[in-house]
């Protein structure tokens, strides 16, 4: 990956190499996986349901991302059925995941392209794409970043992903893996080479626990922190 030929500072003043911060990253997952285990994948699902939902993950949390899915599908059990319907009716069935508006106009754009490519409403031909050329053809649609694509490959079609949210971004600029001013965009690409062979889910969703439980955004729970020894800012973030 272009910029780890040379090293690059961290806020406390040492330098990390690409072996380093693989180690970091190393030390981070077996100390999550200690604390919470090791999660175990979930039977994957239909492909366009996994990209509707992280669709609509996007800005808000679980409890609504839930909601606004199980009333789409409520209301309009066949993805047909979204896209022959009005706006405003889908617009209301996915309001409480928030920018509602946005994100029906996202999703019908989707499907529509999918009818234009393949005359049926599902993605089961990405089974036999590589993940590179998926990340390039699903990167080009409106809505769809890095983060939904990844979610696609990790928890869609059971692949070595990972995906970088909110939770992850801060809390690995906080344990020193992430740069401090990388955005969520160019964190993918940098936490590629990091993450251990065959731990993509696990530290994603172990990340995000101790990110929404110790590492919070607001307050966080530094004195009691299990991960303290590897933070760059123990005690210090207010």
């Amino acid at each position: 990956m272009r910029g780890f030929g040379r090293q690059w500072q961290t806020r406390d003043g040492s330098d990390s190499s690409l072996r380093d911060l693989k180690a970091r990253v190393k030390r981070v997952t077996l100390f999550l996986e200690d604390q919470y285990g090791s999660p175990r994948r979930r039977r994957r699902g239909d492909l366009l349901d996994v990209l509707v939902e992280t669709i609509l993950s996007q800005n808000t949390n679980d409890r609504n991302t839930d909601r606004a899915f199980q009333r789409l599908k409520e209301r309009f059990p066949l993805w047909e059925d979204v896209l022959q319907a009005k706006m405003d009716p889908v617009v209301q069935a996915i309001k409480p995941g928030g920018l509602a508006r946005q994100k029906a106009k996202r999703i019908r754009e989707i499907l529509r392209w999918l009818k234009r490519r393949n005359e049926t409403l599902d993605l089961d031909f990405l089974k036999e794409m590589d993940s590179e050329k998926i990340q390039e053809m699903m990167g080009s649609l409106k809505g769809i970043g890095p983060k939904t694509i990844h979610c696609l490959l990790l928890f869609g079609l059971g692949r070595e992903a990972f995906p970088v949210d909110t939770h992850v971004l801060r809390v690995g600029q906080r344990l020193g893996f992430i740069p401090e001013k990388t955005n969520g965009e160019k964190a993918h690409p940098w936490m590629a080479p990091l993450v251990p062979a065959g731990k993509s889910l696990s530290l994603h969703i172990n990340l995000i626990r101790f990110g929404r439980t110790i590492c919070t955004a607001i307050n966080p729970q530094c004195s009691g922190c299990f991960l303290r020894t590897e933070c760059l800012y123990p005690g210090s973030i207010a």
